[in-house]
């Protein structure tokens, strides 16, 4: 029991954490039927509606055909970095940073173990990795701290992307120059089998879907309409979707909202947070980012200031620097693990050397951006 208490932990840490925190707030403010008004129950929906609707991708194949098809183009080691590194860059966009990561950083390992690769398998890895990040920024449904930011203060979708455009191109070029340094020599990078493309019928389906969840995210659609659309689609497509959804995740929005909105309701310690956060917003959610991850680093936050785009560019420049800054880091440290050889010492010093230099670049050119913008 302790050590299955113990490894709940340590895959769980940032919802235990959440959960304690909440739990103990509520011993300065009682249970009430207030803290149901704590929920932002449209941002749920959303994430809970965008994770059964990926999934849905996922499992009909659309991403690895897509790298399969790309793959075809390519002759020589830095073409090859360069296209797993952006598959996971503009797919992280639209399905996220994790999805992106989960779909394409086992692709990588495989393609790179037939190309007779597996020396560039960790510099691969870490630049997909820190590419899933700085590619998802741009969109709303990119990560969740963005999902739950454009919510919670309203934030027009052509203002979210001028916001984040200027950004995300800069990441992009710095990646793009970072893999001119890796070794270039040719290569026949090829997949066993035929390209088979997803199931016609199945694939239209999900991508309704997904249209329908994008008009929610640019409130077109409410979020009780979306909801329902999604859950009885996915029940007759293919209910197995639904063990696929990360409760975990939603559960920690739940005990993080729960915390704030207790702490809001205490008016010294809700002042005294505002007070720290002005004219601190981006520091700060960056550097609460290294430590908590930049997830509940935005919700912990947006509860004590009106500075959107200071969040914005602090929780996500906040996702490089540690391996926990961002969850999503986690997943490909966990998939490299399982890979036959695997030097984890390795990928560690690698990943903190690359992810440091990336946000060493990023940090002024955001405050340069905020002072302009």
């Amino acid at each position: 029991m302790r050590k299955a208490c113990v490894s709940f932990f340590q895959k769980q840490t940032v919802l235990c954490i959440a959960a304690l925190l909440s739990a103990l707030s509520c011993f300065f403010v009682p249970p009430s039927a207030e803290y149901l008004e704590y929920m932002d129950w449209r941002v749920l929906a959303l994430l809970f509606g965008l994770m059964l609707v990926v999934k849905g991708l996922q499992a009909v194949g659309l991403f690895q055909f897509l790298g399969n098809s790309l793959l075809s183009r390519v002759n020589t080691t830095r073409q090859l970095c360069l296209l797993l590194a952006s598959l996971c860059f503009f797919s992280a966009m639209f399905v996220t940073n994790d999805v992106a990561l989960i779909a394409f950083v086992p692709f990588a390992v495989m393609v790179l173990s037939m190309a007779g690769e597996k020396g560039l398998l960790i510099p691969v890895i870490v630049l997909q990795t820190i590419a899933a990040n700085l590619g998802s920024m741009l969109t709303p449904i990119g990560n969740p701290q963005n999902l739950y930011l454009y919510s919670k203060f309203s934030i027009p979708v052509g203002r979210f992307l001028a916001m984040m455009l200027p950004l995300t191109l800069l990441s992009y070029i710095l990646l793009a120059a970072v893999i001119r340094f890796l070794p270039n020599k040719k290569i026949q990078a090829s997949l066993p089998g035929k390209c088979i493309p997803p199931s016609g019928r199945k694939l239209s389906c999900y991508l309704v879907l997904f249209l329908v969840a994008l008009g929610c995210v640019l409130r077109l659609i409410s979020w009780p309409v979306m909801l329902a659309v999604l859950i009885v689609a996915v029940f007759f497509l293919d209910k197995k979707l639904f063990r696929a959804v990360d409760y975990f995740l939603l559960l920690t929005f739940v005990f993080f909202f729960l915390f704030i909105g207790n702490m809001e309701r205490i008016p010294a310690v809700s002042a005294l947070l505002a007070s720290l956060l002005s004219g601190r917003e981006f520091f700060l959610s960056l550097l609460l980012s290294q430590c908590i991850s930049n997830v509940p680093a935005a919700i912990l936050l947006s509860g004590f200031t009106q500075e959107a785009q200071e969040l914005l560019y602090g929780v996500n420049i906040g996702g490089l620097g540690t391996l926990v800054a961002s969850l999503a880091s986690v997943i490909s440290f966990q998939i490299y693990s399982a890979a036959p050889d695997a030097s984890k010492r390795s990928y560690l010093k690698a990943f903190t050397a690359c992810s440091l230099l990336f946000l060493a670049v990023l940090s002024p050119a955001a405050l340069l951006l905020l002072h302009f913008l």
